[in-house]
């Protein structure tokens, strides 16, 4: 089914300008859609997307999300290296250093520009090799949903998960992961979410951009400029984490400290 999704975006590619992706999967981290980014095209990709979550989240300002989205971006890309805490038990590091960072700002106006919607981060991929530490998802968690019991606590050494417990959804996770191999676990993005309309709902597509929150995911990085090129890409949804960009403060406890 993943391959005839494929095979249908690069169709359509071919033929139309603007495309949009309502799928089960996520497409945005695909060969096919960066390809046809690459041609100019511009995609919307709205994977797991819901009617609800559809009129919470395009109901948005777009134009208010985009601001700050841009100004975290422009921020990120000054830093060299992050830090995230959060109660559950995060405490992780990373470095950031030369790395681009993105704008999902929910406006894709320009010839080539994609990403999800609903929408609102500011991310990139943390430098492969550089990560230590542990972040605990008690958000939600893609490919699981809502995080309702046991949290997933992954343990990071030199850039990769190198143990999952948690549970349940623990187990799940690590059974994804190992179907694809040892990059499968790689530290691939770390993202703010900038959408205070969004909320979360199990649907990772808002969950991920629910203001508030961070997410950290593993598997593919090469659509954010890194190197892992995997067929998986998972996140996972810290609440309420403190984050340091070297030694300036940009949240605290989910209260976004940047305007």
């Amino acid at each position: 089914m993943v391959k005839n999704r494929l095979i249908l975006l690069q169709i359509l590619c071919k033929k139309y300008n603007v495309v949009f992706c309502p799928t089960a999967k996520s497409l945005t981290h695909t060969d096919a859609r960066r390809a046809a980014s690459a041609k100019g095209v511009r995609i919307a990709t709205f994977p797991g997307i819901t009617k609800e979550v559809m009129i919470r989240g395009m109901n948005a300002d777009y134009k208010k999300i985009s601001a700050l989205t841009v100004k975290l971006q422009k921020i990120l890309e000054t830093g060299n290296e992050i830090r995230v805490t959060a109660t559950a038990g995060t405490d992780i590091t990373f470095s950031i250093a030369g790395r681009k960072a993105y704008a999902s700002k929910g406006l894709f106006h320009a010839s080539g520009e994609s990403g999800n919607l609903p929408t609102g981060e500011a991310f990139l991929a943390p430098v492969e090799g550089s990560s230590n530490g542990v972040f605990v998802v008690d958000g939600s968690m893609a490919g699981l949903g809502l995080i309702k019991n046991a949290n997933i606590k992954i343990e990071v050494e030199n850039g990769y998960a190198t143990k999952i417990t948690g549970g349940t959804l623990a187990k799940k996770l690590k059974v994804m992961l190992d179907k694809v191999g040892k990059d499968a676990r790689n530290i691939a993005e770390f993202g703010i979410g900038t959408n205070d309309s969004a909320k979360l709902s199990g649907v990772l597509l808002e969950d991920e951009k629910v203001m508030g929150t961070i997410h950290i995911a593993l598997g593919n990085n090469v659509s954010m400029g890194g190197s892992v090129n995997v067929p998986i890409h998972l996140d996972g949804v810290v609440k309420k984490p403190t984050v340091w960009m070297d030694s300036k403060m940009l949240m605290k406890d989910g209260k976004l400290l940047v305007k």
